[in-house]
């Protein structure tokens, strides 16, 4: 008997994990008529049809729970408060996923309690509260974000952009910059005060509950809104808020604000939103005042949530940043680096490039062409490339005055620049008294360490050559 249970065993971890070849694995058969359907009409005037009494047989399908743990341990991260990590994960769901697929279709699964993280904000003082949950409840999250998001994302408005399949921040900053050019210059720069973390955990079910009729989907996602919050070995109710580190959070935000965006279209508002950063283009200050006090009002009253009335503002388009970008004056328009961007950029190469590290200049250039590779993958969709050769030489800057502080002595100076092929009088430079930024933009050393000796270590060009 023993036997026989262990053989079972076995073959259910086989089945979970075997290799698809293309046949129907336990998906849910539609019924049809026989079961309601929830409609939701999508901006297109399409409906979506969620069906309300199979979509948690969807979510728990084997090829929905696979997709889904190879994004989760893809994605790695941090364990949660029970210790386990994401290399653990697939022997526990071996082990135990017919108990968990069976408390998920009874409505039984009970999520733990995140562990709060905290994370610098970019250019700010103060940190930015993550809730990190358990590897197997980041599972589960990912096996409901993959479901409901291909029948909610297609209702979302066309202006929306953030955590959204197929969008980007560019497509957004594109928007905007139509919107500019269009003669809508000045912007209703919203923002919210900490959005995830002031979000109507009733205002959000009542909104899924307009398009999930499913009663087990809504008790689970009200489940992993309310498991609470571990800090310092203690657990603390959330009775508000989405905390940020769940694979869910962004389909959830999305679903808060997407009232909001219908409110701006249905007022016939230029706008773009990505996640919580809203920007709303008119013509005239005037107009600008009208709507931000007419927003704020909805948002305070309809959303439950609050302005931020330090950071909101009316202005020109081209004196406020959205998504890291700001826009040049004038006629163009053209897409510019926001000043606190190359501020925050600057501050990350000073940091990599600090003269007590003391590591080989080789070793501080393969650690920097990783950071400026993945910035200018990001920034470098600006159309003002003169920025960003300025930045290239500043780098360079740098990396001179790092090496000259390395080499410490008038002695070293001087042996490591004749090595270099400097000569004659130049070499004098070696018993100077000026500071290593100084002396990094001297013409001798710039002759020493041209441009080509840093491109011959690798070092990653931000300009288009």
């Amino acid at each position: 008997m023993v036997v026989k249970r262990q053989k079972n065993q076995v073959q259910m971890k086989l089945t979970i994990f075997e290799e698809d070849k293309g046949e129907a694995l336990s998906s849910p058969k539609w019924v049809g008529t026989s079961m309601a359907k929830h409609k939701t009409e999508s901006p297109t005037g399409k409906n979506i049809e969620i069906e309300s009494r199979k979509l948690m047989e969807e979510i728990v399908d084997r090829k929905n729970m696979l997709k889904a743990l190879k994004r989760v341990m893809r994605n790695k991260g941090n364990p949660g408060i029970d210790g386990m990590t994401v290399t653990e994960l697939r022997a526990n769901i071996e082990n135990h996923w017919e108990q968990i697929k069976q408390d998920l279709l009874l409505g039984n699964y009970e999520p733990k309690p995140v562990k709060r993280a905290y994370r610098d904000k970019p250019g700010k003082t103060e940190k930015r509260a993550l809730g990190i949950p358990c590897v197997l409840d980041r599972l589960i999250q990912q096996m409901i974000l993959q479901v409901l998001q291909k029948y909610i994302d297609s209702t979302f408005s066309d202006n929306s952009h953030g955590f959204r399949p197929n969008r980007s921040a560019h497509q957004a900053i594109s928007k905007a910059q139509e919107y500019i050019k269009s003669g809508h210059t000045w912007v209703v720069d919203i923002d919210l005060e900490k959005f995830f973390d002031r979000v109507s955990h009733d205002k959000l079910m009542g909104l899924l509950a307009k398009r999930i009729r499913d009663k087990r989907v809504l008790k689970l996602i009200r489940a992993i809104l309310n498991a609470g919050v571990m800090e310092d070995g203690l657990v603390s109710a959330t009775i508000e808020g989405t905390p940020q580190g769940g694979p869910l959070s962004p389909l959830l935000s999305n679903v808060m604000l997407d009232p909001l965006d219908k409110e701006l279209e249905r007022r016939g508002h230029k706008f773009v939103r990505y996640a919580d950063d809203c920007n709303i283009y008119v013509k005239s200050e005037r107009a600008g005042n009208r709507v931000l006090e007419s927003i704020t009002k909805y948002i305070n009253k309809k959303l439950k949530l609050r302005v931020n009335q330090e950071k909101t503002a009316v202005d020109k388009a081209y004196r406020r940043k959205f998504l890291g970008f700001s826009f040049t004056a004038g006629k163009e328009h053209k897409k510019r680096i926001a000043p606190e961007s190359i501020k925050r950029f600057k501050g990350k190469v000073r940091e990599i490039t600090r003269r007590k590290r003391g590591k080989k200049v080789k070793a501080i250039i393969q650690e920097l062409t990783i950071y400026l590779r993945g910035w200018a993958g990001y920034f470098g969709y600006c159309e003002t490339p003169s920025v960003l050769k300025l930045l290239d030489g500043w780098v360079r800057r740098r990396l001179r005055s790092y090496m000259w502080k390395q080499w410490k002595t008038p002695k070293k100076r001087r042996k490591a620049l004749r090595k270099l092929g400097l000569t004659g009088k130049k070499l004098n430079i070696a018993s100077s008294s000026k500071g290593p930024w100084r002396i990094s933009n001297t013409e001798s050393l710039q002759i020493a360490l041209p441009n080509r000796f840093f491109a011959i270590l690798g070092l990653y060009r931000l300009a288009p050559s």
